[in-house]
């Protein structure tokens, strides 16, 4: 087990409850999560012993929401999202640490302004050529910055925000998408090394944190008025989105 300060363990703590929270009642908080990982574990150590995490909270998140999937939207985001997830993993050969962070940042803030521009001008995520070009848009990021940094969440909040999707359908398709891409990325994390014993014995302590804080944030979901929802995505995403630009 690492020797780890007991204010380490404590924002690690903090860090699997909202791991818990973002997957069954405000996605985007994630990001969160990911900041304060990095912030105690070294970077590369701390995406493993996050990967992880999200794993198991993905596997409440599906069991609670497995029946308000969008399966077409899922369908269409996947040649992307393989695309951009192998150029995470080539970009992690190449990017330090800081390069890395910074370049979500920004990525993260531009998605947010074009979705809040498109929620504006138009009534969604628009059919036909518009809709490839944003399902190809959006999975090339998400791949991308999940795989270098566990931080989809926000991208594909925002995809799904402008999609208009209600609380349970943006949530049962989110669980799916991560489920299916965290476990798409487990091979890649192993075969660079993020994926180590001292995570994994890390993860074992957090895990009955995600469980509990899955739990409620289902009860959370339940009485969770719409707007509120896609404020509280919005708010947490920009929050994300600026932290890995000043850090």
């Amino acid at each position: 087990m690492p020797e780890l300060a007991w204010w380490a363990w404590a924002l690690l703590g903090i860090g699997a409850v909202v791991v818990g929270l973002s997957k069954t009642a405000v996605p985007g908080a994630g990001t969160i999560a990911v900041a304060i990982f990095a912030a105690v574990l070294p970077a590369k150590q701390s995406t493993g012993v996050l990967l992880l995490l999200l794993i198991v909270a993905d596997i409440f998140a599906v069991t609670m929401y497995r029946r308000h999937a969008d399966w077409r939207t899922l369908i269409k985001l996947a040649p992307a999202v393989v695309v951009g997830v192998l150029l995470g993993v080539v970009f992690l050969w190449f990017a330090d640490d800081v390069w890395v962070k910074k370049s979500i940042g920004v990525i993260l803030l531009a998605v947010i302004a074009i979705t809040l521009l498109r929620r504006r001008f138009a009534s969604g995520v628009e059919t036909g050529g518009s809709h490839r070009v944003a399902a190809a848009t959006y999975g090339t990021l998400g791949g991308f910055t999940t795989m270098v940094a566990n931080a989809a969440g926000p991208v594909m909040s925002m995809y799904f925000l402008a999609a208009r999707f209600e609380v349970k359908a943006f949530l049962g398709t989110a669980a799916w998408f991560f489920a299916i891409v965290n476990l798409f990325k487990v091979p890649f994390s192993i075969g660079i090394g993020i994926i180590t014993v001292p995570g994994i014995l890390i993860d074992l302590v957090l895990v009955p944190l995600v469980v509990a804080a899955a739990f409620l944030g289902r009860w959370l979901a339940d009485r969770m008025p719409q707007s509120v929802f896609e404020k509280l995505v919005i708010a947490f995403t920009i929050v994300g989105a600026v932290y890995l630009l000043i850090v």
